[in-house]
């Protein structure tokens, strides 16, 4: 079974909600990713989201652009965020890791080598952002062929037909974006996502994520009473950037602080 789906299985058996983070691969620094990677776990992350670097992440608010920028300044490309989830599997093989991006690099790669690599590295599923269920063909199955998870973006103004699509030819989980707008954007309302993940879960079976807009405690608690996990990206990232010519010691401890406080919202609304 491949380890997001395992995750999930036993979250929910448990009366669990997932946290998954999102840090920018080689952002503060290529050198840090790896123990950050590990640090978010040791601090309750029960999977990853790794983000790949790439010049026009049109989905991104400013916070993961500027990100993306500090890691290009470095030249991550794919083949070092491969290396760096290779590393990250010598001493944890468990933690289910999802690699979220656009389609460029992938093709510029050739999607079979890439889903290739990325399985042997240690990834579990991919999300891109730029690619919807019904334009998949070739790269579909090529993520089929090693296994890997592919997961999909709805959003409240998705309509049922593409809810369907996502479905049947998704996996893993469904990535529900809570607003409308970029990542990092504040305006979230609780009403409104109960009563699109209510109708998202009406036609699929799949878990469902909730990311974007999550920045604090009471959202993170709100949104874990509606789904079965909840992704949190720019308000670590952008503690990342506050303290990006820090020590890695210094980047660890706020971000640590953070998930704390992400961990703690989240079990209260767990066990009410």
């Amino acid at each position: 079974m491949n380890r997001i789906d395992a995750t999930l299985a036993a979250l929910k058996e448990q009366g669990k909600t997932a946290l998954i983070p999102y840090i920018t691969a080689g952002d503060p620094h290529p050198d840090m990713t790896v123990s950050l990677m590990h640090s978010l776990v040791e601090q309750g992350a029960d999977m990853l989201e790794l983000g790949v670097p790439f010049s026009d992440p049109m989905a991104d608010g400013p916070v993961i652009q500027k990100a993306v920028e500090r890691a290009l300044a470095y030249h991550v490309s794919m083949k070092d965020v491969f290396r760096y989830v290779t590393e990250f599997r010598k001493t944890d093989a468990k933690t289910p890791i999802i690699l979220m991006g656009y389609l460029n690099p992938i093709e510029a790669m050739g999607v079979e080598t890439f889903a290739k690599h990325a399985k042997e590295a240690g990834v579990d599923g991919v999300l891109t952002v730029d690619m919807p269920p019904e334009e998949t063909n070739g790269y579909l199955s090529a993520l089929q062929d090693e296994t890997l998870n592919r997961i999909f973006l709805v959003s409240p103004t998705t309509p049922d037909g593409r809810l369907k699509a996502v479905n049947d030819m998704g996996s893993g989980f469904v990535y529900y974006v809570s607003l409308k707008g970029v990542t990092g954007s504040k305006a979230l309302d609780a009403s409104d996502v109960a009563q699109h993940v209510g109708h998202l879960k009406q036609k699929t079976a799949m878990p469902v994520a909730i990311g974007f807009g999550i920045r604090d405690g009471d959202t993170a608690y709100q949104m874990a009473k509606l789904g079965d996990a909840i992704i949190v990206g720019s308000a670590l990232v952008s503690l990342v950037e506050q303290n990006a010519d820090q020590q890695l010691s210094v980047i660890e401890q706020v971000l640590s602080d953070k998930m704390r406080e992400f961990k703690q919202a989240i079990n209260k609304a767990d066990s009410e």
